[in-house]
């Protein structure tokens, strides 16, 4: 059984989703949230996410954390901010001695929908089929929990390739 934190970063805000994960394939959820700095700095909201998400991880006990990859569109200043968010939770998953995954937003929706050019919407609804939810989590809840699916995605196909690969 693996305990995953997933995390979606944002300057503004920045979405978590914990999953339990079996051997099985059992899927379960613990929880999620939006950590939402309150701080009018950079350096302030930096902090505030930090310490956000080490309270989470206090709160559930991750075995290991899902981070997001920053992209690009349009907006050099946007992306740079989203990078500081992302350092700032990945500094959060270090201190709480987590080892970190990784993923591509294509590659999360990939895994999670089975289309990499999936709408938020369609991300919305496979989150909260796939974790059997009574209703639908908010953007940034919903895709941290993405994140979380992705990478107990990948550790299930892992387990498989090893399993395979001792018989």
């Amino acid at each position: 059984m693996s305990r995953i934190l997933g995390i979606d970063p944002g300057s503004r805000a920045t979405g978590y989703g914990v999953i339990e994960a079996t051997a099985d394939g059992t899927l379960c959820y613990l929880a999620s949230g939006v950590v939402r700095p309150q701080q009018e700095t950079l350096a302030g909201r930096l902090g505030e996410i930090f310490e956000g998400l080490i309270q989470v991880q206090r709160e559930f006990g991750a075995d290991a954390a899902a981070v997001e990859q920053v992209f690009m569109r349009n907006n050099p200043d946007a992306a740079l901010k989203l990078g500081q968010a992302r350092g700032a939770a990945l500094c959060a998953c270090f201190r709480s001695g987590l080892e970190v995954a990784e993923y591509a937003p294509r590659s999360i929706k990939q895994a999670v929908v089975g289309s990499g050019g999936a709408a938020k919407e369609q991300v919305q609804y496979m989150v909260r089929a796939l974790l059997r939810l009574p209703r639908t989590p908010p953007s940034d809840a919903a895709d941290a929990l993405a994140v979380a699916l992705c990478h107990a995605h990948g550790l299930r196909i892992r387990s498989r390739l090893e399993a395979a690969a001792r018989r």
